[in-house]
């Protein structure tokens, strides 16, 4: 039988052994790279058509209330266009928060695609498994938190 692939993920490579291709990318690094895609393009619509085609908030039509991510799609929509001020007024946490994440995708996928071609490697950021639990819990909590006191103050 064929020894275990040294570029399947969850099985490490032989002692030894040479990498023979590209690592594969992570599925959550395209799944977050297709979301933040996907919004580019609604902030671009949204920017376009005057802030008239969105994506109303379910928990905003049915509560009256702001949810965490109220504003994001205006705040993406007036950084596209320029304005930090106006986009730090729609959503701080985000437009804190998304450059970040943003920046993150684009040099993990910089760094695939430069492997793929040119084979050419560049040092791919590591997290820990505990790392993984933590970021995003602690970040659904934070936006949990901004999303009570925008209500409240």
């Amino acid at each position: 039988m064929y020894p275990a692939h040294p570029m399947r993920p969850g099985v490490p490579p032989e002692p030894g052994a040479r990498r023979t291709g590209p690592e594969p990318l992570d599925r959550r690094v395209l799944g977050l790279a297709g979301t933040l895609a996907g919004g580019a393009v609604l902030a671009g619509v949204n920017s376009l058509s005057g802030g008239r085609i969105g994506l109303p908030c379910p928990f905003h039509a049915v509560t009256g209330l702001n949810c965490p991510f109220c504003g994001t799609t205006r705040m993406a929509a007036a950084f596209l266009q320029g304005d930090p001020g106006r986009a730090w007024s729609f959503n701080p946490p985000m437009f804190v928060v998304l450059p970040v994440v943003a920046a993150l995708v684009g040099y993990m996928l910089l760094t695939w695609t430069l492997e793929r071609l040119t084979r050419f490697h560049l040092p791919r950021p590591r997290f820990g498994a505990r790392l993984q639990r933590v970021v995003p819990l602690a970040f659904l909590a934070g936006m949990a938190l901004y999303g009570v006191l925008r209500n409240v103050f």
